[in-house]
């Protein structure tokens, strides 16, 4: 598949995605989700060990692109619903389900299901410039793309219901104060950490890391009896690998392990 709405490449473990619609944000179109959804199967088919997506230009994505749609005054309603069940919710549940990191990397604006993108990714680096805003208020609509399931998460009831409720601007810096990403840097130094970590993982023990990531998404459903079974089980999966016996050997003999990530 030819892509005209993103860049994908893959190299040394690594695959990387930039939404590249500059023009528009980077807001989203059907094919712009249909690439997408290409380039994140082969990501996972490919042999990658970490996922970095970031966003061309100015911006990172302003969600929805809505000249994408008919909504003029008068017009036929649109099934938002379709939109959501054919092309969010399986963006989202794919990059979740990636057995392997994903680092975004927010060179600008994330807004509405742009921002809520972001947040589906599990290490979310942010340029001191870039800001998040849930701007679904604005239209009469409820923050989507796991917006309502990520926010009061990340930052509690309070936060999430002013963040969705206003739809005001919050900058990097608060919300990396929040707890809402990871960490917030200046705007030259954000792709040197975002390459600095996709090298990292590219070499680092990549089931063990899917596992963990599975085991925090999955403990705010869980009891606490079910998560020790699930920590449990993933640690005797995970006992039985090579990277844990490598990298017991490597700590013995003082050495840097070399990890397969299987």
């Amino acid at each position: 598949m030819s892509y005209q709405h993103i860049v994908f490449s893959l190299a040394d473990n690594i695959a990387r995605i930039t939404l590249n619609r500059p023009d528009r944000l980077n807001s989203f179109n059907a094919d712009m989700h249909l690439e997408l959804r290409d380039a994140l199967t082969r990501t996972r088919d490919g042999g990658a060990r970490v996922l970095l997506l970031t966003g061309a230009g100015r911006g990172f994505c302003a969600g929805q692109d809505l000249s994408d749609r008919n909504v003029a005054a008068g017009s036929e309603p649109v099934d938002l619903g379709y939109s959501i069940e054919t092309y969010y919710k399986p963006l989202v549940l794919s990059l979740r389900a990636l057995e392997m990191p994903v680092i975004c990397a927010v060179n600008g604006v994330a807004a509405g299901a742009g921002a809520n993108i972001a947040l589906a990714c599990d290490i979310v680096l942010a340029a001191r410039s870039a800001s998040f805003i849930q701007a679904f208020c604005k239209l009469g609509l409820v923050p989507d793309a796991g917006g309502t399931w990520a926010l009061p998460r990340l930052v509690g009831n309070a936060r999430a219901m002013g963040l969705a409720m206003l739809g005001d601007k919050l900058s990097a810096e608060q919300a990396e104060n929040w707890g809402l990403i990871w960490k917030c840097l200046d705007d030259d130094k954000l792709m040197a950490e975002a390459e600095r970590l996709a090298v990292h993982f590219s070499t680092a023990p990549t089931k063990g890391l899917a596992r963990t990531k599975q085991a925090i998404y999955a403990s705010g459903g869980n009891t606490l009896e079910q998560q020790l079974d699930f920590e449990r089980d993933c640690q005797r999966e995970l006992g039985f690998g090579h990277d844990y016996r490598e990298g017991v050997a490597a700590f013995m003999e003082k050495r840097t392990p070399s990890f397969t990530g299987k």
